[in-house]
C-alpha cells in the first residue's frame, strides 16, 4: 500500500488553486489507488473554479486515466499495474430514479466516487486518486495498450454526449444542427456523423468550423443565428433541423436554437448546468408547433461498454481533439488556456 504524501492541485476558493503536498489516498477493502497518468480540463470543473460554486478546499479533476497502484481486499477482474478508465458518478441501479432511466438523479449517483483528499471531487488533479468500492465494481474500464493516456481519459465526456444523443432520439437520416465546436461539440458532431445524421457544426472560431468538416460535418457557419437559419433553409427545404444541440453554455442562444429547429423538431440544452439559469421560450412554439425542450446531464454507466469501443476502435478520433498538455506544476496555466475560447485550443490535458 502506498504511503507518505504526493502532490495536488487543491481548490482553495473562487480563482485560487495552488499546488500542495498532501496525504496519498488511503484505501479500504473493494477499493482501488490510482496512480494518474492524465486528466482532461473539464468545464464543470472551469465553473466550479471561476464561480466558487462549491466550498473549498476541493482537488477537481474527474476525466481520469491512470495505472493500477494498490487494489483493496475482495476486488477482482484488476490487477495491480494495468490502466484503467474511471468514471467518478456511478448510480445505485435500484433506485426509482434508476428504474425509469434517470441515473444521473440517482443519490447515489450523486455522491463522487473518487478522490485525492478532502471532499470529493473528483481527483485527478492530483497524482494519485481513489478509486470507492461501487465505482471498482461498475466505473472502471481496462484500457488496451494501444490507446493513449489522453484517448483514455474521453471515456466520461463521450458517454456525456452518447447518452445526450439517445436522449434527444437521433436518427438517421435526420439533420442535425451543434452549436458549439468545442471538444464536447465535436464530440457530438462525430457521433452524430456516424449515425448517418447530416450535421450542420456552427461556432464563432474558424479552426473550430474547419475541424468539424473533417469530422464529417456537412457543412459549417459561423457563431451568428442568422446563419443557423440560413444554413437551416439550404440543408433542411426550409423546414429547419430535426434536431438542435446548444453545447454552448450560454442561456440567451437558447430561443435562436430553438427557432432553428422544424416544427416537431427537438431542442437539446447540453452546457446549461448552473442552477438558476433562467431564459425566456415561446411557450406556444413548444404546444402548438410540437417542438421538445430536452436536457441532458451527466453519463449513463448502461452506456460504457459502447462508449470505450467507440474510443477503442478509433471510430470517434478523441487524440486529434487534445492541442495542450500541461504538468500538474503548471495547473494555472492549463485553467486559463482551457477557460479562454480560441482558435488552436480544443482539449487540455492534465499530467501529474
Amino acid at each position: 500500500m502506498a504511503s507518505g504524501s504526493m502532490w495536488a492541485a487543491v481548490y482553495r476558493g473562487e480563482n485560487k488553486i495552488a499546488i500542495e503536498s498532501v496525504p496519498i489516498p488511503q484505501i479500504g477493502p473493494g477499493e482501488a489507488l490510482i496512480r494518474v497518468l492524465a486528466c482532461g480540463v473539464c468545464g464543470t470543473d472551469l465553473k466550479k473554479i471561476h464561480y466558487g460554486l462549491v466550498p473549498p478546499p476541493r482537488i477537481f479533476g474527474h476525466e481520469i486515466c491512470g495505472r493500477i497502484k494498490a487494489l483493496g481486499a475482495g476486488v477482482t477482474g484488476f490487477q495491480v499495474g494495468e490502466r484503467v478508465s474511471v468514471t467518478h458518478h456511478v448510480p445505485c441501479l435500484n433506485c426509482h430514479y434508476c428504474r425509469y432511466q434517470s441515473s444521473a438523479q440517482c443519490p447515489k449517483y450523486r455522491e463522487t466516487g473518487t478522490t485525492a483528499g478532502f471532499t470529493p471531487a473528483g481527483g485527478g488533479f492530483a497524482e494519485y486518486v481513489r478509486v470507492m468500492d461501487w465505482v471498482v465494481k461498475r466505473g472502471m474500464v481496462l484500457v488496451p495498450e494501444a490507446v493513449s493516456d489522453d484517448a483514455a481519459t474521453f471515456i466520461e465526456p463521450l458517454n456525456t454526449c452518447l447518452k445526450a444523443v439517445y436522449r434527444a432520439e437521433a436518427k438517421e437520416g435526420e439533420s442535425a444542427l451543434v452549436i458549439g465546436q468545442g471538444p464536447i461539440g465535436l464530440l457530438f458532431t462525430q457521433l452524430l456523423a456516424v449515425r448517418g445524421i447530416t450535421v450542420i457544426a456552427a461556432d464563432p472560431l474558424k479552426a473550430r468550423r474547419e475541424q468539424s468538416l473533417r469530422f464529417k460535418a456537412a457543412a459549417a457557419c459561423d457563431g451568428d443565428p442568422t446563419s443557423w437559419m440560413t444554413a437551416a433553409m439550404r440543408w433542411t427545404d426550409e423546414r429547419g433541423f430535426d434536431l438542435v444541440i446548444l453545447t454552448a453554455p450560454n442561456a440567451e442562444l437558447i430561443s435562436s436554437a430553438m427557432q432553428a429547429a422544424r416544427a416537431g423538431g427537438r431542442l437539446l440544452l447540453f452546457g446549461q448546468t448552473k442552477k438558476d439559469d433562467p431564459f425566456t421560450v415561446d411557450a406556444g412554439t413548444i404546444c402548438s408547433a410540437e417542438k421538445s425542450l430536452i436536457g441532458s446531464y451527466s453519463s449513463d454507466i448502461s452506456l460504457q461498454a459502447e462508449v470505450a469501443d467507440l474510443i477503442f476502435s478509433h471510430r470517434v478520433d478523441v487524440d486529434s481533439l487534445v492541442t495542450h498538455r500541461f504538468q500538474l506544476s503548471e495547473i494555472e496555466r492549463a485553467i486559463e488556456v482551457a477557460s479562454t475560447p480560441r482558435d488552436g485550443v480544443l482539449k487540455v490535458m492534465v499530467n501529474p
